[in-house]
């Protein structure tokens, strides 16, 4: 495990995803109530940012062609994507968010 820190728990809001580039992987932090996700960022229909997508719930919903992802899980819930995103462990403590690479 390679656990990296990426933010301050203040910099990662509940109704926007935390873009992130860490080791050449473009990543997406979550906050859901008082639990952090970190996702793979790009959808894997076509190329789009999800951290610029649309956060419902426990979904974000891609900004391109609305394929749509359940964030604690990275399962794929609606087309046109048809594979689920790479998910990372994540902890916090004290005010620091780390991500395991």
């Amino acid at each position: 495990m390679a656990w990296k820190r990426v933010a301050s728990i203040a910099e990662v809001h509940p109704d926007s995803a935390l873009p992130l580039t860490i080791e050449g992987k473009e990543l997406a932090l979550y906050r859901l109530g008082d639990n952090f996700y970190a996702l793979e960022d790009v959808c894997p229909h076509a190329y789009a940012l999800l951290s610029g997508g649309f956060i419902e719930g426990d979904q974000i919903e891609c900004p391109l062609h609305a394929a749509r992802f359940h964030i604690p899980s990275g399962k794929c819930l609606a087309p046109p994507a048809d594979q689920d995103l790479a998910t990372y462990a994540v902890k916090a403590e004290g005010n620091d968010i780390y991500v395991d690479l």
